[in-house]
């Protein structure tokens, strides 16, 4: 079996490990730590990573692997799982997804050992994390007030990890190119390969989006070998591409449909009305698809996202 190092400390096959990394200080002078937590089995395998909260304020992931940890629902049987539920400390210590200078981590890769803090991080995924895996796994949610049914979002051309999110299993997959500077595109360049689960909304906790974030998960490591499996495959639907509805005009928006939900093209999703009654305008689909996301806030602007509608592959 190969050699597992992390910021020092050696993982033996078989060993159940805690590391802290210790990233800086708050203003207060309180050392904020990285929480890695290590399952390696006795017999070799692939090494996976579970990660949430690479944005602060998405909770849903938070949970997702906490959940995993603290009812130890996942031991490897064979290889390594390192789980990360806490990325970035400071944005969820602020409610935001950022760092306290407003900076994005999820577009901070590789990193730099002397820049921002979200650089700093950034650094210590790419050097210490991203040699070690071979495939991960990275919860996200929707925005403030957006919602993502739960979805898979993979690079269509890497067909390893649609293969992955396939195993995956959960209600969609839909086609994400690399975005420079992600911690997807990061890995990618070193050739290991990490999906994006997406499922609720930042600021508010979806038990739903939460189960299917174990559940898939679950399937996953069973389809490597990971683990014994205890639930079949399901059916997933590929969107090709997606789009947002956006709103007109400003008013009051009322949806007609939910998540999830099968679209025709011109079926009227939802009304946009003035706080007085006298204008109605309605929301009309441009393609036959499913809603993929939904804007919760019942006040919108004009321009405002208000329904994600994805196209399957023809």
């Amino acid at each position: 079996m190969k050699e597992m190092v992390i910021n020092g400390v050696r993982i033996r096959p078989g060993q159940t490990l805690n590391i802290e990394i210790a990233i800086a200080r708050l203003p207060t002078h309180t050392l904020i730590d990285l929480p890695i937590f290590i399952k390696r089995a006795k017999e070799d395998g692939p090494v996976v990573l579970i990660s949430g909260g690479v944005h602060g304020d998405e909770i849903n992931g938070i949970v997702a692997v906490k959940r995993m940890l603290e009812e130890d629902l996942i031991s490897p049987l064979k290889g390594t799982i390192i789980f990360i539920p806490l990325v970035n400390v400071y944005g969820f210590l602020s409610n935001s997804r950022t760092f306290p200078d407003g900076r994005d981590l999820n577009r901070s890769f590789p990193g730099s050992k002397k820049g921002s803090l979200a650089s700093q991080i950034a650094f210590i995924l790419t050097n210490d994390i991203i040699p070690l895996i071979d495939y991960g796994i990275d919860f996200h949610t929707g925005g403030r007030m957006l919602s993502n049914f739960p979805q898979v979002r993979v690079d269509y051309r890497d067909k390893k990890v649609l293969e992955l999110a396939k195993a995956f299993g959960t209600h969609f997959i839909l086609n994400s190119p690399h975005i420079d500077k992600s911690f997807r595109k990061e890995a990618y360049k070193k050739r290991k390969h990490i999906m994006v689960y997406e499922g609720g909304e930042s600021m508010r906790l979806d038990d739903y989006a939460v189960e299917e974030a174990v559940a898939g998960t679950k399937r996953l490591l069973a389809h490597l070998g990971m683990i014994e499996r205890d639930s079949e495959p399901k059916d997933t639907i590929m969107i090709s591409e997606s789009s947002w509805m956006r709103a007109k005009i400003s008013g009051i928006f009322t949806s007609t449909v939910q998540l999830g939900d099968s679209v025709k093209k011109g079926q009227i999703l939802a009304k946009i009305s003035d706080p007085y009654g006298k204008v109605k305008v309605p929301v009309k689909c441009t393609s036959n698809g499913y809603v993929v996301g939904l804007n919760n806030n019942p006040v919108v602007n004009a321009g405002d996202a208000l329904v994600h509608v994805g196209k399957t592959a023809s």
